[in-house]
């Protein structure tokens, strides 16, 4: 029995070991930042509709994402969803509560069965002190979304809703496993009418109208993008 759970135990280690090396977060940092965090990254294999937290609550980890997909969200008071993120594979998030140790910003809900590692704030700050490069791919993330974060409140306000809607499709297809189309974006319409702020009706509508053109192919809960050259002549090029 002991020589069994000691063998376990080692596969664990080496499963975790080669998810950090393979992550693009951790992907050539240095061994020594890789061996002081596999005993402190838990992985839990998570089914649809689970929830990790919810705005307002502590945070005390950093969710790194191995498989699967997690909605970042916040409703209002009169029970409409805004989505803020998806986060997909070689993603992390929770960063901000880990960070400055105030409360989650919004919920975040798996979408779709994933495997999540998690580290807790108390293991990870060592490892921002202990490694200075981890810290750098940090601030790294936090600049990037922070630049997204204001692109998006700039779309909603200048660009109308296909340019929104290409735009946002296209961001999604960059983020997806394979550059190659057709690409599956396991998104539903009413998700993805959340991130560009419209109705799903009128999001319906163009989607529909793109489907007609073969620029896309509707399924359930997903959005196949069969021609992205043809949704990139939508986007400005400055963009």
């Amino acid at each position: 029995m002991a020589l069994r759970a000691s063998n376990q135990i080692r596969a664990e280690t080496v499963d975790k070991r080669s998810l950090l090396r393979a992550h693009p977060f951790f992907k050539g940092l240095d061994e020594a930042a890789i061996d002081w965090l596999v005993p402190h990254a838990h992985s839990r294999k998570l089914k649809k509709g689970s929830v990790l937290f919810h705005k307002g609550d502590t945070g005390t980890k950093l969710y790194v994402v191995c498989s699967g997909a997690v909605r970042i969200s916040c409703t209002s008071e009169e029970g409409n969803d805004a989505i803020l993120n998806l986060i997909m594979p070689g993603d992390i998030f929770g960063e901000i509560s880990l960070l400055d140790r105030g409360p989650r910003t919004a919920d975040a809900v798996i979408i779709e069965e994933s495997e999540i590692m998690e580290i807790e704030r108390k293991d990870f700050t060592e490892v921002l002190r202990r490694y200075p490069d981890v810290a750098m791919r940090l601030i790294e993330i936090l600049c990037s979304r922070l630049r997204r974060t204001s692109e998006q409140v700039e779309d909603i306000v200048f660009l109308s809703l296909p340019h929104r809607l290409a735009k946002t499709l296209l961001h999604l297809h960059q983020r997806s496993s394979s550059d190659e189309a057709p690409t599956k974006l396991r998104i539903t319409q009413h998700e993805i009418s959340q991130m560009i702020g419209a109705s799903r009706e009128s999001t319906n509508k163009q989607l529909r109208e793109w489907e007609r053109h073969k620029w896309l192919r509707l399924e359930r809960n997903c959005i196949v993008i069969i021609a992205p050259e043809s949704l990139k002549s939508l986007v400005p090029e400055s963009e």
